[in-house]
């Protein structure tokens, strides 16, 4: 009487399907990275996380005041302000402060001055 199976088990491993797994999150991260071309704004968290890496504050009251570390500058002139006080700094960061009330084209403003200086922008926001 023959009680031995005919089927053998192969204690191989087939990586084929770790492979594809790896591949596709490659794939995955690389198209929800950040394109070179968007402007570099950082938010931080509403919990009022702060940050020690600010060089000039930019200030905009509801009146359409702009303030340069709080020094009432014309808005023609905020773009050479900006260039002064941060032509030396290494890692140039502008923290952007905007009322509520103030329309969006303001705040938009200093972002475009920020990027065509290579300038990083941090909008500042208010703790919930």
């Amino acid at each position: 009487m023959k009680l031995k199976g005919r089927n053998k088990v192969s204690p191989e491993f087939s990586m084929s399907s770790m492979t594809d797994i790896v591949f596709l999150l490659l794939v995955f991260f690389m198209l929800t990275s950040n394109s070179p071309n968007a402007l570099d704004l950082l938010l931080p968290k509403a919990k009022g996380k702060s940050t020690n890496t600010q060089n000039v504050s930019v200030s905009i009251n509801k009146d359409l005041d702009i303030y340069v570390d709080n020094v009432k500058v014309k808005p023609e002139f905020v773009e050479t302000e900006l260039k002064r006080r941060l032509k030396d700094v290494e890692k140039p960061t502008i923290i952007l402060r905007a009322e509520k009330s103030v329309p969006i084209d303001n705040a938009v403003n200093i972002m475009d001055i920020a990027n065509q200086n290579n300038y990083k922008v941090i909008l500042a926001v208010r703790p919930k």
